[in-house]
C-alpha cells in the first residue's frame, strides 16, 4: 500500500524524508508528497508520479528548511492518482497536515456530516475527510491534538497508519495504527516515523512497532507516549533493536532489486534452514512448531490461506503436506475465504502465508479462523508484523527485505519453511520412513548450491527472452508439484512485463487452452525428470503438432525434450517434492529479462504495490 515517513529532531527533515520515501516507494508509487514546517508555516509539495518527480517539483516550489516534516508515497484507493489526491492533506484551517496508509470505509457518511458543518473538500480522498474530522473534534471539544485523534479514530471504520502535526504545536507528531504497519525510530534528540524501518536504519537501530489500535504522541525532549485508542489505556513502549542493515536495502551493484533478490536465493534459502535442519544428525526443528506438533498431527484438516505468490507457495505445500504428512489440505485465497462462510472448527489447523505479514485479506482470514476455534500458524518474512502477532504461533522465513514488488526470494523461502514443517510433522506422525526422511534432508541441504547452478543459465535465458519479448500471450504448463510453479511463472511475467500469461496444469491444456496455440504462442513447459515425464512429453508433442513454440525447463542432461523444444532451460536433478525450488529460478529470470528488454519498470510495475493492506 502507501508508504509514510516522518521526522522531528535537530537535523534538516527534507533529505531524511525524501530518502525515506525512495526506500518506501516499493509500497506505492502513483504519487508522492511532503510537508515541512519551516519555523513559521507549512511548506507543502505533492505531485502525481514518483518520488523523483516530487524531488524535481520541490526544487523550485518550496523552501526545504525545517526540522519537522512528513512524507508519503501513494498507491491509490480513493481518488485517481493526481496532484490534488496526493498526500499530505491539509485540514480546512491549514493548521493540520496528515498522511495516511489504509482505507476509511465510512468516509462517505463522515464527509456528508462535515459538509453539513461547513467543511469543504479539494480531493476525493478518505484521508482529507479524516484530517478534517480530527480538526472538527479538536475545535468543538476544545481538546489537544492527541485526544482529538483518539476520539476521531473511535468513529471511523477501516484501516489506517497515520501521522500528522499541527503547525501551532510544531514540537510533536501524532501517529496511530490499525491494520497498516507503523514503526517509530528512536534516536538522540530525534524521532522517525515510517511504514517500516528502512527510512531510518542509518540513524538508529532502536524502534517501537505500534500494535493495532494504538496511538503515540511523539514530542521532542520526552519519551514516546503510547495509548490504546479505544479506552485510553497507557501502554509501556517496547523498544527493540533492529536486525536490518543498510546493505540489505541497497542494490549492491545490481541493476534492479528484483535481480539482486533472484541472485540472493542460494544464501537466503540456506539462512532459512540454518539452525533448523541438521541433515547429518537427521534433525529438523522449528521453534514455533515444536510446542504445537500435536495440534498438527491430530488435525482433521490443514487449511492454507494466502494471496498472490504466497498462495502459489501454499499450493506447493498442499502437495508436500499431503504426500509426507497424509493430512487433507485445502488452499484458499484469503480474499475469498472469509466471504463464503467457510466451515471451520477447532479440529482444523490454518496456515497463513504472507511475505509482509501485513496483507489485509490474510489478516481477516486469520481473525475469522481464530473466532471459530482453529489453531492458526503464520509463515511470514517480517519480524514483528501484524500476522506474526495475530497468529498462535509461526515460523519466519529469513529472506531479508524484499523490495522488488514482484516476489522472488520470498517464494522460495516460504516453500523451504513449509517443506521443513512437512518433514518434521511426517517424522512425528510416522508417515515417512527413516530412509526417505534422511534422503530429503540431504537433498534439501544441497538445494542452495543447485539454485546457484540454475542461475548460471542466465545468459541462455537472455537469448530466449530476446526471441519472445514481443509475444502477446504466453502459456505456462506444469504437472504435480510444478503446476503451482507454472502459475507463479505466469504471474511473474504478467506483473513486470504486462504480457498476458496463463498458468495451467499440463494435462488440462487439451480441455480448452489448446485452441489458443499457433506459431505466435510461446508455451513454457516444466518438463523435468519425474513420474509425469512421459505424459508431459506427450503434451509437448501436441503443442508442436499445432506449431506452438516450446520453451522447456528440463533436468540437466535431458535429451528427449531437448530434441523437440525450441529452447531449453536446465536445472539440476532433485526429488520432485523439492523441484519447485529449482524450476522457479529460470522462470523468474525469463520474466525479468523480457521486462528489461521491453523497458518496463521492473521493481515498480504499474498499478501494483508490495504489500496490499486494504481488502
Amino acid at each position: 500500500m502507501c508508504g509514510i515517513v516522518g521526522y522531528i529532531g535537530k537535523k534538516e527533515a527534507y533529505p531524511i524524508i525524501l530518502n525515506g520515501l525512495k526506500r518506501l516507494e516499493y509500497r506505492g508509487y502513483d504519487s508522492a508528497g511532503i510537508a515541512l514546517f519551516d519555523g513559521t508555516d507549512i511548506q507543502l509539495c505533492k505531485t502525481k508520479g514518483k518520488v523523483a518527480d516530487l524531488e524535481a517539483k520541490a526544487e523550485n516550489n518550496i523552501s526545504k528548511t525545517g526540522n519537522l516534516g512528513i512524507g508519503h508515497t501513494r498507491w491509490a484507493t480513493h481518488g485517481v492518482p493526481n496532484d490534488v489526491n496526493s498526500h499530505p492533506h491539509y485540514s480546512n484551517s491549514g493548521d493540520l497536515v496528515m498522511i495516511h496508509n489504509g482505507i476509511i470505509e465510512n468516509y462517505g457518511s463522515l464527509k456528508k456530516e462535515l459538509i453539513n458543518r461547513g467543511y469543504t473538500f479539494k480531493s476525493d480522498t478518505d484521508t482529507e475527510v479524516l484530517v478534517n474530522l480530527i480538526e472538527d473534534i479538536q475545535k468543538k471539544e476544545k481538546v489537544k491534538l492527541g485526544k482529538a485523534v483518539q476520539i476521531a479514530l473511535n468513529q471511523v471504520v477501516g484501516a489506517y497508519a497515520i501521522a500528522l502535526f499541527d503547525k501551532k504545536k510544531p514540537n510533536e507528531i501524532v501517529v496511530a495504527k490499525l491494520g497498516s504497519p507503523l514503526a517509530i525510530g528512536i534516536g538522540e534528540d530525534e524521532f522517525f516515523v515510517a511504514s517500516d524501518a528502512s527510512p531510518f536504519i542509518e540513524f538508529t537501530s532502536n524502534a517501537i512497532y505500534l500494535k493495532d489500535e494504538e496511538m503515540a504522541i511523539i514530542r521532542l525532549g520526552r519519551e514516546v507516549k503510547i495509548r490504546k485508542i479505544e479506552d485510553d489505556k497507557v501502554v509501556a513502549p517496547y523498544i527493540q533493536e533492529l536486525q536490518l542493515n543498510l546493505e540489505q536495502i541497497e542494490k549492491s551493484g545490481y541493476d534492479h532489486f528484483m535481480l539482486k533478490e533472484i541472485y540472493e536465493q542460494p544464501s537466503v534459502i540456506k539462512d532459512t534452514y540454518r539452525g533448523r535442519l541438521l541433515a547429518d544428525e537427521g534433525i529438523v526443528r522449528l521453534g514455533g512448531l515444536e510446542d504445537h506438533i500435536e495440534k498438527f498431527t491430530n488435525a482433521d484438516r490443514i487449511i492454507i490461506v494466502a494471496c498472490g505468490t504466497s498462495w502459489h507457495a501454499g499450493l506447493v505445500a498442499e502437495y508436500i503436506f499431503e504426500e509426507f504428512v497424509r493430512t487433507p489440505v485445502e488452499v484458499e485465497y484469503a480474499s475469498e475465504f472469509r466471504y463464503r462462510n467457510p466451515i471451520i472448527s477447532e479440529k482444523d489447523v490454518v496456515i497463513a502465508i504472507s511475505q509482509s505479514g501485513e496483507t489485509a485479506d490474510t489478516l481477516a482470514a486469520i481473525k475469522l479462523a481464530k473466532s471459530k476455534g482453529a489453531f492458526v500458524y503464520g509463515v511470514c518474512n517480517v519480524v514483528g508484523s501484524s500476522i506474526s502477532r495475530e497468529t498462535h504461533s509461526g515460523s519466519y522465513t529469513h529472506a531479508g527485505p524484499e523490495i522488488g514488488v514482484a516476489s522472488t526470494k520470498a517464494f522460495t523461502t516460504q516453500i523451504t519453511v513449509l517443506t521443513l514443517m512437512a518433514l518434521r510433522l511426517a517424522k512425528a506422525k510416522g508417515t515417512i520412513s527413516q530412509s526417505e526422511f534422511m534422503k530429503y534432508l540431504r537433498e534439501l541441504e544441497v538445494i542452495p548450491s543447485q539454485v546457484e547452478e540454475s542461475l548460471k543459465t542466465d545468459e541462455k535465458i537472455k537469448e530466449i527472452s530476446a526471441t519472445y519479448k514481443d509475444a502477446r500471450n504466453f502459456l505456462y504448463l506444469g504437472r504435480g508439484y510444478n503446476f503451482p510453479v507454472a502459475l507463479e511463472g505466469a504471474l511473474k511475467l504478467k506483473e513486470i512485463s504486462y504480457i498476458h500469461a496463463e498458468g495451467y496444469p499440463a494435462a488440462e491444456m487439451k480441455h480448452g487452452p489448446i485452441a489458443l496455440i499457433d506459431e505466435q504462442m510461446p508455451v513454457v513447459v516444466i518438463a523435468i525428470k519425474n513420474e509425469h515425464y512421459d505424459k508431459v512429453v506427450s503434451n509437448i508433442q501436441e503443442i508442436k503438432a499445432r506449431k506452438g513454440k516450446i520453451i522447456a525447463v528440463v533436468s540437466k542432461g535431458d535429451t528427449v525434450v531437448k530434441e523437440i523444444a525450441d529452447y531449453v532451460m536446465e536445472v539440476p536433478h532433485t526429488s520432485e517434492a523439492l523441484s519447485p525450488l529449482l524450476t522457479t529460478i529460470p522462470l523468474q529470470l525469463l520474466s525479468y529479462h523480457i521486462a528489461v528488454m521491453l523497458d518496463r519498470n521492473v521493481d515498480q510495475p504499474r498499478n501494483l504495490a508490495k504489500s496490499v493492506t486494504v481488502e
